[in-house]
């Protein structure tokens, strides 16, 4: 199968140089100064063991031939910005007929929970993915990426449930690019499984490493309140500790750590957007759908809002100002 990489940030840019590593067809879609970077001197990656670069081929919209039937889109951009990708791909034409949304698979190998429902508007075959894949993205043309002895699970099933050939196809493909890619038929459950654990993106963005226990406890303890209530199924922390093992660890790479996870990337680098709304906003949505209060999520969408708005910096939003808003 041939993969176009929609979003080759850190974990677009991981999976498709590792997937082009292994020997696979792999297109990144990237824009601005980053597309610039891959077109002239390709997509370093960086890793515990060792550094390649992918000198792949790059674009800004499907505005080429028709792609080819054995195409696999694959979004790895933030959820602020899904529904523009999907509507620039979905009505791509593919080879021998047809549109990519009619015909072609779409992978989702984002946080959140708000993409499914949104590609399955535009695509009948959605294949959603749960990231755990440490990796960060800060400069064009180069990603690094944390994880060992393996880069990343993948666990990958079909919306709304299930799994199917094409699910199965890529994940045999991501397992010959290094990762472990489990084929779940719940893979939605291990996704609110890791949407819980995402909770913690906005409050580390907003306060560096310095993020109080407490908050932490709090901001998901609404998260689980709300699912409760909705009646939404998800994974454990130690069901997910027991499936990561000791397959995805975190190492440094050139003697660093990460610096912070995606939303205090997009803050680091001045994104001008952030997908905390889809984050922290989807329990809040959730708390009001089903009368379940989520006020320090919805402090924490309030003033990561503000952080990009007043271009406060990653880690610099005053705790004592957040603990006000929270109440």
């Amino acid at each position: 199968m041939r993969y176009v990489i929609i979003g080759a940030g850190a974990v677009g840019g991981t999976i498709g140089v590792l997937l082009a590593d292994a020997g696979h067809d792999v297109t990144l879609v990237a824009r601005g100064a980053h597309l610039d970077a891959l077109r002239e001197r390709g997509l370093t990656l960086r890793t515990p063991e060792r550094e390649v670069t992918g000198r792949l081929p790059a674009v800004a919209a499907p505005d080429g031939p028709p792609l080819p039937a054995d195409t696999v889109l694959v979004l790895t951009v933030k959820s602020q910005d899904t529904v523009a990708a999907l509507t620039a791909w979905a009505d791509a034409p593919v080879e021998g007929g047809g549109t990519a949304g009619e015909r072609l698979p779409v992978v989702l190998a984002q946080n959140g929970v708000a993409n499914e429902p949104a590609a399955l508007r535009r695509f009948a075959r959605v294949h959603p993915v749960c990231v755990w894949l440490p990796a960060t993205h800060l400069e064009p043309g180069l990603v690094v990426a944390n994880g060992h002895p393996h880069p990343g699970m993948l666990h990958i099933g079909r919306y709304p449930s299930g799994a199917d050939d094409a699910s199965r196809a890529v994940a045999a493909d991501l397992t010959s690019a290094g990762f472990v890619a489990p084929v779940r038929d719940d893979v939605m459950r291990w996704k609110y499984g890791k949407l819980l654990a995402n909770l913690g993106n906005g409050l580390q963005a907003l306060l560096g490493r310095g993020v109080p226990e407490a908050l932490s406890k709090r901001v998901r303890a609404e998260g689980e309140a709300a699912l409760a209530a909705a009646g939404i199924a998800h994974t454990t922390v130690e069901e997910e500790a027991a499936e990561r093992g000791d397959l995805v660890s975190h190492r440094p790479v050139g003697g660093e750590e990460r610096s912070g996870g995606s939303t205090w990337q997009s803050l680091a680098r001045g994104a001008g957007s952030v997908e905390t709304d889809h984050l922290n906003g989807e329990i809040v949505l959730l708390g009001r759908l089903h009368g379940v209060p989520t006020p320090a999520n919805a402090a924490v969408q309030t003033a990561v809002r503000r952080a990009v708005r007043d271009r406060i910096p990653a880690g610099g939003f005053p705790l004592g100002e957040l603990e006000k808003m929270i109440g």
